[in-house]
C-alpha cells in the first residue's frame, strides 16, 4: 500500500493579523523559538509516516512559490496552486484527482493508496504520540471502507471548536488508540452546551483530519454529494495528460470544472453524511492555532502569565500577549504599562490592539481593510 498525506496550506489565518497576511498566512509563521513554522512542522509529522515524495501540499498562486523556498526537501509538482479558491470539499476532491492521475503512471490503483488528510495550522506534540494515533487508523481504513477522523479529549468546555460525538463512551483513563464508530458531528456550541460536551466522555474536538482509502472516498463523494464527486474521474483524466503539473490556475479545462463547484466544506459535503464513518481518540497533545489566545496555552509564559516574543518592557502587565515582531534594523521597543487581558502585536507597518476574550474578532480589521481599501497593509 502507497502512504500519501494531503497538506491544505491555502487559508489565510484573518485573526492572526497584522502578524498573518495574504502573502505570510499563519501557517508560514513560526510561534515558538524553535525558528520553525506551523508549516514545516506539519511536514515533519507526515514524514514520519510516508517518504517526501508522497506529499502533497495544496495552496494557491500566491503562496506558491514562498511555499517552494521554504520546502526545498518536497518535490516542486507536489506543491500545487489551486485553481481558485474554493473549501475543503472541492480541494480534497482535486487532490484526489491529482494523485489518482500521479500514481496511475506507476501502476498503483486508488485501492492501493491510503490518504492522509492533515493540519498546517495545528501544534500536535509529542510526534511519537501522533504517529501511535495514525498508525492503527491507516491499518483499520486498509481493510475497511470507512471514512476515518481523529478526535481530542477535550481539556476546556471550548466554544471555538467543532465536536465529534460517538454512541460508545471512550475511556480516558486508557493511553491505548480507540477507534469508535461516529454518531454525530456538532458545530461550535455556545457555552451551556460547550459544558455539557465537556462532562461528557462521548464528546471530542473535532480535529479536521482525515483518513480514508481513495478509491472509498471516491465512491462516497459519487454517492454522497455527486456534484463534485462525479467530477473527480473527469479531473482526473485531465491531469492525466500532464500528471505533474501543479499552477492549475493556468488550465483552463480543470478551472472551467472547478469554478462550477460549491463552496462547502468536506464536513458538509461527506463527513456529516456518509455511513460508516470512525473516530480515534487522539494520544497526543493538540492545539489549534486559531486565535492568539491559543498562544499562552502552548507556548512559555512569564510570572505573570503574559506571552512575550521580541523587544518589550512591561509593568503591572498581566495575562497578556504582547508580541513585537518589528525587523531588528527598526530597533522599536515596545511599552505598556497597567493592562490585563489584552493583545498587543507590533509588526514594521502596523500595530493590533484588542481585549484578550474578543480575539475571535480580529478578522473584522481585515474585513474594514478590505472595505477601505486599505490593502497595502493586508
Amino acid at each position: 500500500m502507497e502512504k500519501v498525506a494531503i497538506i491544505m496550506a491555502g487559508g489565510s489565518g484573518n485573526r492572526f493579523w497584522p502578524l498573518s497576511r495574504v502573502q505570510k498566512p499563519k501557517q508560514l509563521l513560526n510561534f515558538d523559538e524553535n525558528g520553525l513554522t506551523l508549516l514545516e512542522e506539519a511536514i515533519l509529522r507526515a514524514a514520519e509516516l510516508m517518504p517526501l515524495e508522497n506529499i502533497f501540499i495544496i495552496t494557491n498562486q500566491y503562496l506558491q512559490n514562498s511555499i517552494k523556498e521554504l520546502l526545498k526537501n518536497i518535490p516542486e509538482e507536489n506543491i500545487i496552486a489551486e485553481p481558485l479558491k474554493r473549501n475543503t470539499a472541492p480541494c480534497l476532491a482535486l487532490s484526489s484527482a491529482i494523485i489518482s492521475a500521479r500514481f496511475e503512471k506507476k501502476n498503483v490503483k486508488a485501492e492501493e493508496i491510503l490518504v492522509s488528510v492533515l493540519t498546517a495550522d495545528q501544534r500536535i506534540f509529542p510526534i511519537k504520540s501522533f504517529i501511535k494515533t495514525v498508525e492503527p487508523i491507516l491499518r483499520f481504513i486498509e481493510f475497511n471502507p470507512v471514512l476515518a477522523t481523529i478526535g481530542i479529549q477535550p481539556e476546556r468546555a471550548e466554544t471555538g471548536y467543532g465536536y465529534i460525538e460517538v454512541a460508545e463512551e471512550f475511556d480516558y483513563t486508557s493511553t491505548n488508540v480507540q477507534i469508535k464508530p461516529l454518531k454525530s458531528f456538532h458545530e461550535k456550541p455556545n457555552v451551556d452546551k460547550a459544558n455539557e460536551f465537556f462532562v461528557s466522555n462521548k464528546f471530542l474536538w473535532n480535529s479536521g483530519m482525515f483518513f480514508w482509502r481513495l478509491d472509498v472516498f471516491n465512491s462516497k463523494m459519487q454517492n454522497y454529494y455527486p456534484i463534485i464527486g462525479d467530477k473527480i474521474p473527469i479531473l482526473k483524466e485531465i491531469l492525466a495528460k500532464n500528471p505533474t503539473e501543479n499552477d492549475l490556475t493556468k488550465n483552463s479545462e480543470i478551472l472551467s470544472i472547478y469554478s462550477a463547484f460549491p463552496d462547502i466544506s468536506i464536513d458538509y459535503a461527506l463527513m456529516e453524511k456518509a455511513k460508516k464513518v470512525v473516530v480515534a481518540k487522539a494520544t497526543f497533545s493538540w492545539e489549534d492555532l486559531g486565535t492568539y489566545d491559543t498562544l499562552p496555552r502552548i507556548f512559555p509564559v512569564d510570572e505573570n502569565q503574559n506571552y512575550v516574543r521580541g523587544n518589550n518592557s512591561l509593568i503591572e502587565i498581566n495575562n497578556s500577549i504582547i508580541i513585537n515582531n518589528t525587523s531588528p534594523e527598526k530597533d522599536l521597543l515596545l511599552t505598556a504599562l497597567g493592562f490585563s487581558d489584552i493583545v498587543l502585536v507590533a509588526t514594521d507597518d502596523a500595530i493590533m490592539l484588542c481585549p484578550k476574550n474578543r480575539v475571535q474578532e480580529v478578522k473584522r480589521i481585515v474585513e474594514r481593510l478590505n472595505v477601505e481599501g486599505k490593502s497595502k497593509w493586508l
